[in-house]
C-alpha cells in the first residue's frame, strides 16, 4: 500500500501560532532586546540619514587604462623562452620559441607545429624566422645577438 503525503496550501498551524505569540508580545521582546543591548536594538531599527555630497568631489575608481601603442621588443628569458614583450606594460605579446639544450648545445627552436608547440606562431612570423630555426648559440653568437636578429627580421628595433 502507498500513502501519498502532499503539502497543504498555506502556512502550518504551528507557524501561525508562533507568529501570533510573537506579535502579541512584541513590546516585551523589544524592551528586553533594548535592555540587553543598552538601547542598541531600537537605535539600529531607526532610519539613517544619507550623507550629503556638499562640496565633495567623488571619484569613481576602476576606469579603463588608456590604450597606448605597444612598443614591442624581443627578449630571451632566464628559462630559455624567446618572447616578444611590450616595453610599456611588460606584458608578453608573443611566444616566439625556446632555447633548448640538445646534446650539450644551446639551440633556438621556433614555435611551430612541426617542432611540437601547441600554440605556434603565425605563418608570417614563421616564414620570416624560418632560417633562424635550429641556430646554435655559442660564445660568439649569444642570446642577445639572437634577440637582435629576431627583432631585425620582424622589423622590431
Amino acid at each position: 500500500m502507498v500513502e501519498i503525503i502532499s503539502k497543504r496550501d498555506g502556512p502550518r498551524r504551528e507557524d501561525v501560532q508562533v507568529k501570533q505569540l510573537i506579535e502579541q508580545n512584541r513590546s516585551t521582546i523589544v524592551r528586553l532586546a533594548d535592555q540587553i543591548s543598552g538601547g542598541g536594538y531600537s537605535a539600529s531599527r531607526q532610519p539613517r540619514q544619507q550623507p550629503k555630497a556638499e562640496g565633495l568631489i567623488i571619484h569613481v575608481g576602476g576606469s579603463a587604462a588608456t590604450a597606448t601603442e605597444a612598443s614591442p621588443s624581443i627578449r630571451v628569458t632566464v628559462n630559455g623562452r624567446v618572447i616578444s614583450k611590450d616595453q610599456n606594460t611588460g606584458r608578453q605579446l608573443h611566444h616566439i620559441g625556446d632555447v633548448r639544450n640538445r646534446n650539450g648545445e644551446q639551440i633556438f627552436v621556433l614555435a611551430t607545429k612541426q617542432n611540437g608547440f601547441f600554440s605556434p606562431v603565425d605563418e608570417v612570423i614563421a616564414g620570416a624566422l624560418a632560417e633562424l630555426d635550429g641556430s646554435r648559440l655559442t660564445a660568439t653568437y649569444t642570446e642577445e645577438q639572437l634577440a637582435t636578429d629576431i627583432g631585425a627580421k620582424l622589423g622590431i628595433d
